[in-house]
């Protein structure tokens, strides 16, 4: 495979090859082109190919086998990669979590994976492991490795939220066309492409998408620090040609001065997902960067289905997520009845073959169809608007208030940072709406209070105001309502 050549066999075909010897024969094409940077580090397609193998060997030594999962709990940096690069030469299966995961989580996923090993993390039960600051052992012999097929080609981790962890295993298997069959759908050409890695690497967005551009040819930039102006300036002195961002993140490249904002020219496209966007800041992105560049992708890391939608579309159509793109999705009620065009219900997906499966969770499905929760309507032509998740609901005297929709309406205040909004009991309406903020300055309750009600229907404006000190939401866009909810519940 030449490094300019982007055209792959027929996915899962015998011509498909490994995702090992795929990224080996990158390195052979152009074994000096940058594979990684990360700070100060240039790492060549040749240099990730040795310590790839490298740490295969490693990894083998310790009990790694085909089909094997191997838990990688390190934080964003070229030994991340070179651990699930040598992972797949072996046929096992990367299984990201983060590099700080608490030890009473990092034990329930153990239990649920039974990893042959652990990297980055100390694992509770003395399996093997490796260490936080571990790097592929130079001495090691950096030769090829027979061709080997992991079955699946993740596994990421899911369930946070609920303090109920899972791992889902990706349905296809680590072959290079198989993995990368949806760049172009996603924008991701590779060859010429520098990459920006803008979120932890153990939430399954960046995983995937910078594993497709590397795949593809791509040079991927890896930042470990996600505040507005490193990103920008990121931007500006690596020329990316490829930003995935999570609206968190793009709402703060938003506050940093128009005047001080670096040079973006280079950006061919901006995706973002992970959390729902906030009209103001998707309007604000698309101004700048231009509607023909910013992209919005709607799917579950289980890719059941997901949804597509350009900025010039989303002008058309604002606030959708787009029209599906691969498999299939329709509205419907708690049992899956199909729900008319234009009212609100679950979003159930169905494709035509089961892609993946769960660890340590059942999928919540009614005859061949799968809801991962979320709320949303369908309009006539096809579009999907998102309302929110089902189990993040508040029902206020029989009134449906959906927390995203406040969030978005606080987080046009000048003074918010961010939010979190959930519910709590009330002895009259059954459920008060509570907001949790982070603010920039001093703001009254009331300032707070009159400026959703001038956005939103009176049972919609938050009852009562806590202020935080920190970031509601994670770098990966993610807020933990269930958790924040469940510590604020009355014991008992």
């Amino acid at each position: 495979m030449s490094s300019a050549d982007t055209t792959l066999p027929e996915p899962g075909s015998p011509a498909d090859p490994p995702l090992g010897v795929a990224l080996d024969a990158l390195a052979a094409a152009a074994p000096d082109r940058p594979a990684l940077l990360h700070r100060d580090t240039v790492l060549t397609r040749a240099e990730l190919a040795a310590a790839s193998n490298r740490a295969a060997r490693e990894l083998a030594e310790l009990g790694v086998r085909e089909g094997s999962l191997v838990t990688i709990g390190l934080p964003n940096g070229p030994a991340f990669y070179e651990a699930v690069v040598g992972a797949w030469k072996l046929g096992a299966i990367p299984q990201p979590v983060s590099a700080k995961l608490p030890a009473a989580e990092l034990a329930a996923l153990i239990e649920i994976a039974d990893p042959a090993v652990v990297v980055g993390l100390t694992p509770p039960d003395g399996r093997p492991h490796l260490p936080a600051d571990w790097r592929p052992d130079p001495a090691r012999d950096a030769g090829p490795l027979p061709p080997a097929v992991p079955p699946r080609w993740k596994a990421p981790t899911s369930g946070g939220s609920t303090g109920r962890p899972k791992i889902i295993l990706a349905g296809n298997a680590g072959r290079v066309g198989t993995v990368t069959a949806a760049a172009d759908r996603l924008r991701i050409r590779g060859d010429g492409e520098v990459f920006a890695v803008t979120a932890p690497l153990y939430h399954n967005a960046p995983f995937m998408f910078s594993l497709i551009s590397l795949l593809r040819g791509g040079t991927v930039l890896v930042l470990d620090h996600f505040d507005g102006p490193t990103v920008l300036q990121a931007v500006a002195e690596h020329r990316v040609t490829f930003l995935y961002a999570v609206p968190t993140l793009m709402g703060r490249m938003l506050r940093v001065p128009a005047a001080e904002r670096p040079d973006v020219s280079s950006v061919e496209t901006l995706l973002h997902l992970g959390a729902p966007c906030p009209e103001h800041v998707k309007r604000a992105c698309l101004e700048w960067f231009g509607p023909e560049h910013v992209w919005e992708l709607y799917a579950g890391t289980e890719s059941q289905a997901s949804t597509v939608i350009d900025g010039m579309e989303w002008l058309a159509h604002p606030g959708s997520v787009g029209r599906v793109v691969s498999g299939e999705m329709r509205i419907g009620d708690e049992e899956g009845r199909p729900l008319p065009v234009g009212e609100v219900g679950e979003v159930w997906m169905r494709v035509p073959e089961q892609p993946y499966a769960y660890l340590g969770a059942t999928a919540r499905h009614r005859d061949g169809w799968e809801s991962l929760g979320d709320l949303g309507r369908m309009d006539a032509e096809g579009y999907l608007y998102l309302a929110d998740r089902r189990s993040d609901m508040i029902l206020v005297g029989g009134s449906n208030v959906y927390p995203a929709e406040v969030e978005a309406a606080l987080e046009t205040h000048p003074a918010v940072l961010s939010s979190c909004v959930i519910g709590l009991p009330d002895d009259d309406l059954g459920n008060r709406v509570h907001a949790l903020v982070q603010l920039a300055a001093p703001v009254p309750d009331e300032e707070l209070r009159a400026h959703v009600a001038g956005r939103l229907a009176r049972q919609k404006v938050p009852a009562t105001v806590e202020r935080m000190d920190h970031p509601l939401r994670e770098d990966t866009g993610k807020v933990r309502r269930s958790a924040l909810r469940a510590e604020r519940l009355p014991s008992g």
